[in-house]
C-alpha cells in the first residue's frame, strides 16, 4: 500500500508513460512494417517482463503470470486495432 495518494498517483503516471513509450521506440529507427514487427516483438517481451515481475509480489509462478499478461496485451491490441479499424474513417 502506498503511503499517500501523490505517491500512488505520481507512480501510476510514470509507469504508464514508460509503457506507453516502449513500443514506438522502433518508429525512431525505422518505419513501415519493419518498424510494426518490431513494436509487437518490443510489445510482446515486454508484456511478459511485466508479467514474470508482477510474481515477485503474488504467488503466483513467473512464467504463467508472463503468459498472462502477454495474452492481456495481445487482446487488447487486436481490440483496440479493430476500433481503429471501425471508427477511423470518422475523424
Amino acid at each position: 500500500r502506498f503511503p499517500n495518494y501523490w505517491t500512488a498517483a505520481i507512480s501510476s503516471a510514470v509507469s504508464t508513460a514508460i509503457g506507453a513509450f516502449v513500443p514506438i521506440i522502433p518508429f525512431f529507427f525505422s518505419g513501415g512494417i519493419t518498424a510494426v514487427a518490431a513494436s509487437f516483438g518490443i510489445s510482446l517481451v515486454a508484456h511478459f517482463a511485466v508479467g514474470a515481475l508482477k510474481s515477485l509480489i503474488t504467488i503466483r509462478s513467473w512464467w504463467a503470470s508472463g503468459l498472462e499478461m502477454t495474452w492481456i496485451g495481445i487482446i487488447v491490441a487486436v481490440v483496440t486495432y479493430g476500433l481503429g479499424l471501425a471508427f477511423g474513417s470518422l475523424g
